[in-house]
């Protein structure tokens, strides 16, 4: 683990980071499907309106935010929410559905912090589970690239329980001092900003130099290659995958069996892949097709003669719904276009011709380094990639995502760790 995590804080990733906006759970589903193609990671935190016996004037402390937050409905959520056969008889009512409906409670998936929480300490956190951080805006916040972070502005950064949810330091002496303060810099009444964890990524892959040969070493030889995936056959309904979504990465493989007893991935269905896609045509295939005509697309000529007409929202060229899905309404055949799927492709199942697109899987290889990886994931704005074996043809081993790439980078080796000591000594003889 480099310095570079000691020496630096949350409040540093937040220059020129927008102000939050709440999205609150009795927005419909047709609007998350706009906020979704704005946010990052293909999904919004969701939260429950302010209670009515909370003065406007009165500041909300970070125990009451936290317990107002819900969880992160992702994109593959609402897809599987709209593939409902009820949704599908009667789209205009499934589209003005409360998201409460929806998303998944999961109270864990984010914290308040402050913004002189240690960027190791938030880094602690999303390994464990976390996925945005609720930072306080504050004015003149101009970041802090000092070293001994563990010291701001000659006092200690606070080390707030984890039951307090207005700060953590997972990584807290109990021997060090605190203070009620962390910084001179005024925060702005109920003005936040929300950190996700490609903000952090972004973060961290401008620090290669200082994580020096980790970023150049194999994904294979750092053991960060997670084979504890999900995957689906391709033969299978695609509904299925709905059944088996793990939170992290919000991922299913698609696979075919190879003669030889292994696994080729031809595609996945996630959040990432659904992000900004027609919904509403993405929820009837997740519905009708098999897991691999899902990711690899139907022939158009085929699909006119053998699947059945219905309906769809306007979409522009972007496959983005017009006017958020209140557009008018049009009668269509299904196409694979109509989710994404652009360019030819070999066959799959046959000698059809497949549209693959951005339905193609994101993979690398064992021998990939870590520096390219993070890097692959960043430039298609990716949660996570899938691992092939180095020699042979997209034979399945594993993911990478986030949380992986976070338990590579924060490995403490014996040097790091005097040297972390010595940083907390010299912050103790300024102390006293």
């Amino acid at each position: 683990m480099a310095s570079v995590f000691l020496y630096h804080v949350v409040g540093d990733l937040t220059v020129g980071k927008p102000e939050m906006v709440e999205f609150l759970e009795m927005e419909t589903v047709e609007s998350a499907i706009r906020a979704i193609g704005e946010s990052t990671e293909g999904g919004i935190p969701v939260w429950k309106r302010r209670s009515h016996s909370q003065h406007p004037g009165v500041i909300e402390s970070g125990e009451m935010r936290q317990q107002r937050f819900v969880g992160i409905l992702s994109s593959l959520d609402i897809v599987g929410f709209l593939a409902r056969s009820e949704c599908l008889e009667d789209q205009d009512k499934a589209m003005k559905t409360p998201v409460s409906e929806v998303v998944v409670p999961n109270n864990s998936l984010l914290r308040q912090v402050d913004p002189g929480t240690r960027l190791i300490d938030a880094l602690e956190m999303m390994k464990q589970g976390v996925k945005r951080l609720l930072v306080p805006k504050s004015v003149g916040w101009k970041g802090m690239s000092k070293r001994f972070s563990i010291l701001y502005n000659g006092k200690w950064l606070k080390n707030i329980d984890t039951s307090s949810g207005s700060g953590i330091n997972l990584n807290a002496n109990t021997n060090r001092p605190s203070s009620s303060s962390t910084s001179s810099t005024t925060t702005l009444r109920d003005k936040f900003c929300c950190l996700s964890r490609e903000d952090v990524i972004r973060f961290i892959i401008g620090c290669l130099g200082a994580l020096a040969p980790l970023p150049l070493s194999s994904i294979s030889s750092l053991g960060v290659i997670n084979t504890n995936y999900y995957s689906i056959e391709a033969s299978l309904p695609a509904l299925e995958a709905t059944q088996k979504l793990p939170g992290d990465p919000s991922a299913v493989a698609v696979v075919e069996c190879t003669p030889d007893g292994h696994y080729k991935i031809i595609g996945e269905i996630s959040a990432t892949k659904l992000w900004k896609c027609d919904y509403l045509a993405a929820a009837w295939a997740l519905a009708n097709l098999s897991a691999g005509q899902f990711v690899m697309g139907v022939e158009d000529d085929v699909t006119s003669r053998s699947l059945p007409d219905f309906t769809l929202n306007s979409t522009d060229g972007n496959n983005n719904l017009v006017n958020g899905g209140s557009g008018s309404r049009r009668p269509k055949k299904f196409s694979s276009r109509s989710i994404g799927f652009f360019s030819n492709s070999p066959s799959f199942g046959g000698n059809r011709s497949m549209y693959r697109g951005r339905s193609a899987p994101l993979t690398c290889k064992v021998t990939s380094s870590l520096a390219a990886v993070m890097a692959q994931m960043l430039s298609h704005r990716a949660t996570h990639v899938w691992v092939i074996e180095d020699e042979s043809d997209d034979v399945l081993v594993g993911v990478v995502g986030y949380a992986d790439i976070l338990a590579a980078v924060t490995k403490q080796p014996a040097t790091f760790v005097a040297s972390n000591r010595s940083c907390e000594a010299f912050g103790n003889e300024i102390h006293t």
